[in-house]
């Protein structure tokens, strides 16, 4: 029995990445003989066992034959006689299909991973990438991950034919969410939709996004005019601002109403962002997406408009636009839908990343109307007389007060 580390762990260290997960992969070994040494067996589908000290993940040398549609239409083969190269003969990158002993140091290559590594290009390990689709979504994961690796092009042609072949229609759910959520938290995750799109993957997954590519916009209010490349921008901007996944895919889905043709739209006074909403439930309906990201992104679609607007808010609109937001009764995730709109102020040509002043605004007039002692006031208004809306009547004028109050504030620092 021989045990290597594999994939990430070795691909990161050789690009001086420290703080990978390790995986290690055994070789002329069974379950028994593993168990028999304390492993814990945690693998659903194929051998995957726990360390009993250290808890890493090592897994039998297997193969796979595919056996059907879709991510799980395969066949794995783990006995004792696989031998590590037909282990990583499997996985889905070059890169990712070096081992390494733990014992020498040496490295094991047999498909050029280093090379690709030093040339920056991801490149499928052989033929059998086209069997899995989930490896489309996981390459451009990967680009957005290290922007500047390219994919190779004999890679994307494969790709290419894979869509073309229907295999992406048979992705399931989670699986998509898994790998759009963390190619969305990368530091590039513009690439990620940019692989998706140049082999034909985008229209499929996520077509309410491919839409927007080609869609002009006002040059005076977007300089980089496509809509499509505006949302790569904002999506750029929320990885260099560390914003998190929900902030992220609010920002992927604040402009989708852009997409729609008149033939689309019905009530023609109604904005884009409202317009917008439909679009944003289905992505989240399709893909499962978690409540956290599915609401806020709902929501900054629906008001992203007004709250570029507000900076000259009074009162009585400010206090509008906070109950639409209920964020009276949320303020964190006002918080973020606001710092999803400063994302999108960001992504266009020739912007600075300076302060974002409706956000800075709207988060101070929202704490003047917290400001207001709610609790206090109503028991107030009873002990007054009031009752019923009355009482709701007062505490939206003390609101309303407090706020003008705080704009006049602002005012008179800002002479």
């Amino acid at each position: 029995m021989k045990t290597y580390l594999v994939g990430g762990a070795v691909r990161d260290a050789l690009l001086g990445i420290a703080g990978s997960d390790r995986d290690w992969v055994v070789v002329g070994a069974t379950p028994e003989a593993l168990q028999a040494q304390g492993f814990e067996p945690v693998g659903r589908d194929f051998p995957v066992f726990l360390h009993p000290h250290t808890r890493e993940e090592y897994a039998l040398a297997r193969t796979e034959r595919k056996s059907g549609r879709g991510y799980h239409g395969f066949v794995f083969h783990a006995a004792p006689e696989v031998t590590l190269e037909e282990d990583l003969a499997r996985r889905d990158l070059t890169i990712n299909a070096i081992a390494q002993d733990p014992d020498s140091g040496a490295r094991i290559d047999p498909f050029g991973g280093q090379r690709d590594l030093q040339a920056r290009v991801l490149r499928h390990v052989t033929e059998a990438f086209a069997e899995d689709p989930v490896r489309i979504l996981r390459i451009a994961r990967f680009a957005a991950r290290f922007p500047d690796f390219s994919v190779a092009p004999d890679t994307l042609a494969l790709m290419r034919r894979m869509v073309e072949a229907g295999e992406v229609d048979a992705l399931v759910s989670e699986r998509v969410w898994q790998e759009l959520s963390r190619g969305l938290m990368a530091p590039r995750p513009s690439r990620m939709l940019q692989v998706l799109r140049d082999c034909g993957a985008l229209r499929v997954l996520l077509p309410e996004v491919d839409r927007l590519y080609g869609v002009p916009q006002r040059a005076d209010h977007h300089p980089e005019v496509d809509t499509g490349l505006h949302l790569e921008m904002v999506l750029d901007a929320a990885a260099r601002l560390d914003a998190p996944l929900a902030v992220r895919f609010a920002s992927l889905g604040h402009d989708l109403g852009k997409g729609l043709t008149p033939a689309d739209i019905l009530p023609r006074h109604i904005g884009h962002e409202s317009r917008g909403l439909p679009l944003v439930r289905a992505v989240c309906e399709r893909w499962r997406v978690p409540a956290e990201c599915r609401e806020l992104a709902e929501l900054v679609c629906a008001e992203h408009g007004h709250i570029h607007q507000s900076a000259g808010f009074g009162a009585e609109a400010v206090l509008r636009l906070l109950q639409r937001c209920d964020a009276l009764r949320r303020p964190e995730r006002f918080a973020l839908a606001l710092l999803a709109c400063r994302c999108d102020a960001r992504g266009r040509l020739h912007h600075s990343d300076d302060d974002y002043p409706q956000a800075d605004r709207l988060q101070a007039l929202l704490d003047a109307a917290l400001s207001v002692d709610s609790a206090a006031l109503s028991a107030q208004a009873l002990a007054d007389g009031l009752r019923g809306p009355a009482v709701g009547e007062r505490l939206m004028q003390a609101r309303l007060a407090a706020i003008q109050a705080r704009i006049a504030a602002l005012a008179s620092t800002a002479t």
